[in-house]
């Protein structure tokens, strides 16, 4: 069932493909493309440089790249040469960039050129040398000092922490998990080969920012470790999308709810159904309503699968299996090898099924720890069980649903409310395109639930049949006490509603 043989150093991985696909195309994107023995040769040549750069065993590279091929490349040959990935947004602001380059001790970061000025004003508040590596996606060119590469040995070590990818900061500042190379393939080797059947014939359009783990897990690493070839979006646009898959070429798409939200309504209203060569869609990084993934699949007649990951778990807990077996609404079932109990937050006893606890997971795809932040860890796995705060249920046979978050809950006169329960239940409107509920302060309830409407495109909205349509599907208390049309829900790249932003956003009551 697990495919052991895809876990291995990347310049293995690299090699074999070289010699099994000695003309397919890795990667491409807007502006190149590279076939898998371009790649083995890219990513050697900048980890050389790397290495004659003065980059040591287990010292981090910021990756400060729009998706690209050139993106790929850098991560990469960073594992390569020993190195420590850390991915940074190219949206990141100077004070997001300074935090992940200070709290991850880089010693280089990878920039575009028309980046160097924001790298050089952060490396210059450090008390240490930072080097800075221009790459110019186009070319696939990188400009480093010193210009001369250096004989270098592909490590070996799949154990040791290869990336550092940064948490969301939906609460709190973002914190750095330590991945290893094993525990990334792990999740290839369990999930996305045997489950979602991803393989050397596949051609995968990826939507995803890749700094996030649920991308680099499924959009670079398993690329590369099943033989796969893949079209990178710079940044997923529904227009883009819809004239890369007239082509026919595409056979999987991964994606966040809110790209297949937004693809199925351009197409609905268009009429064209525009994945005939997609054999597979598949969801991770928030919640995907049960009521878009049936609309989804009876509209273009292809499996759109639903699976919940965490970057502490290097990305996949539970997925969805092709086929008849699943329940609407549900995550799926654990991965194989994986272990899931629901427990009670406050007692730590398992919940009897159908009784919301809070999820908590074992495993060999589990994080090293959080980047020098000890307490932290421990307060996050306890005897060897990561508490991820998300709260689930689950049903007789094993299928788990995500409710929501404990952090997240919205207690109304003592009356706990889970946000994704609500907006599932608003989604259902036509006119409705994304959502979000969020808890606003209430002086004799504490809290009430306030949601936040997009429209679709010349929609008209009726607030009072929204409501009467709530009432109608939710107890009293979990109807929204107020409804805010906004152009647009703030998310992470990897989908998850940024309630606090949102929240400040918004007129005081």
């Amino acid at each position: 069932m697990i495919h052991y043989d895809l876990i291995a150093p990347v310049g293995e991985i690299l090699q074999r493909n070289v010699r099994l696909y000695p003309e397919k195309m890795a990667f491409e994107d807007s502006m190149r493309s590279v076939s898998y023995p371009q790649l083995d040769a890219e990513t050697g040549a900048l980890a050389s440089r790397l290495v004659a750069g003065g980059l040591r065993k287990g010292q981090a590279v910021a990756v400060f790249l729009p998706n690209s091929v050139s993106w790929v490349v850098a991560c990469l040959a960073v594992v390569r040469a020993g190195g420590v990935c850390v991915p940074v947004s190219i949206e990141s602001t100077q004070a997001e960039l300074e935090y992940r380059i200070t709290d991850a001790a880089c010693t280089m970061v990878v920039a575009l050129p028309e980046k160097r000025s924001m790298a050089e004003a952060v490396l210059s508040q450090l008390d240490r040398p930072v080097f800075v590596i221009e790459a110019d996606p186009a070319s696939g060119l990188f400009e480093m000092e010193p210009p001369h590469s250096s004989a270098f040995e592909d490590d070996l070590d799949v154990d040791r922490p290869a990336y550092i990818v940064y948490t969301s900061g939906t609460t709190g500042q973002p914190k750095g998990v330590l991945l290893s190379t094993r525990s990334m393939l792990w999740v290839t080797a369990a999930c996305w080969a045997p489950i979602a059947g991803m393989n050397e014939n596949d051609v995968v359009l990826n939507t995803l920012p890749l700094y996030h783990s649920y991308a680099l897990n499924i959009a670079v690493l398993s690329i590369i470790a099943t033989g796969a070839s893949e079209y990178i979006m710079e940044k997923f646009s529904t227009r883009q999308a819809t004239e890369l898959l007239r082509s026919g070429r595409f056979t999987f798409m991964p994606g966040v709810p809110t790209v297949f939200h937004y693809f199925l309504s351009a197409c609905q209203t268009s009429g064209e159904k525009l994945l005939s060569s997609v054999r597979l869609c598949v969801s991770a990084g928030a919640i995907l309503p049960g009521t878009l993934n049936n609309d989804f699949e009876e509209f273009f007649g292809v499996a759109l699968l639903d699976g919940y990951g965490i970057t502490e778990t290097s990305t996949m807990v539970t997925m969805n299996w092709p086929g008849r077996c699943r329940v609407s609404g549900s995550c799926g079932l654990p991965l194989p090898g994986l272990t899931v109990r629901l427990i009670d937050p406050k007692t730590g006893l398992d919940v009897p099924v159908g009784r919301e606890g809070e999820l908590i997971c074992k495993g060999p795809n589990l994080m090293q720890g959080y980047h020098n932040k000890p307490l932290e860890t421990q307060k996050a796995v306890v005897d060897g069980w990561y508490r991820t705060g998300d709260l689930a249920k689950s049903d007789a046979n094993g299928f788990l649903t995500i409710t929501g978050r404990l952090k997240e809950l919205i207690i109304r006169g003592g009356q706990n409310i889970a946000p994704a329960e609500v907006e599932e239940t608003i989604l259902l409107n036509h006119a409705i395109i994304d959502c979000a509920v969020i808890g606003m302060p209430h002086a004799m309830l504490g809290e009430v639930p306030v949601a936040c409407v997009v429209l679709k495109d010349g929609e008209a909205f009726d607030e009072a049949a929204l409501l009467t349509h709530c009432k109608a599907r939710l107890s009293a208390y979990k109807v929204p006490d107020r409804i805010y049309i906004v152009d647009e829900i703030p998310r992470t790249g990897s989908g998850k509603i940024l309630r606090v932003k949102l929240r400040d956003s918004l007129p005081a009551a």
